[in-house]
């Protein structure tokens, strides 16, 4: 089999979207999956074309300026450890070698595989509330309040993000 690497997402449908966020206590459904997708800033596609599945992916979120974000490198499980998400991640981070701050986080056993792309370890806080909903949308204007005055209240983060 061959996997093409793809920055759009011209005629990927939530059906090529199976089996991602494997032990997310309530993950994303292939929609809401296409729709991360389409709010990302990069996108990097790995698709298997003979069985039209997308079998990973990685994202990342600019400011268009100075900082860049990566939050979801993401592999289905019969595929990792073939070199599918080290060549997301070189893509991905040269799609992005232009801003001077890269970040993301992940859990210290994945430290390793990042390290090896170049990424140093690094401390960070987060807050997450996964029992709730998708956002309906975005704001209407950039840095808009539209869509945060209709969010329901942040519940207290879990004790592990």
């Amino acid at each position: 089999m061959t996997i093409a690497y793809r920055t759009s997402l011209a005629g990927v449908t939530p059906a090529m979207l199976d089996g991602f966020f494997e032990g997310w206590a309530a993950p994303p459904t292939p929609a809401d999956h296409l729709r991360i997708l389409a709010g990302s800033d990069h996108v990097v596609l790995a698709v298997d074309d003979e069985r039209a599945t997308v079998v990973g992916f990685v994202t990342a979120l600019t400011d268009g300026v100075r900082a860049a974000f990566i939050p979801l490198l993401e592999v289905l499980p019969d595929w990792r450890g073939r070199g599918v998400g080290t060549a997301l991640m070189r893509r991905m981070l040269d799609q992005l070698d232009a801003f001077s701050a890269i970040d993301l986080t992940c859990d210290p056993e994945l430290q390793p595989f990042y390290a090896r792309l170049g990424l140093q370890p690094s401390v960070g806080m987060c807050l997450r509330d996964y029992t709730r909903p998708p956002a309906p949308g975005a704001p209407s204007e950039p840095g808009g309040q539209d869509g945060a005055a209709n969010a329901a209240p942040r519940r207290p983060s879990p004790p592990s993000c």
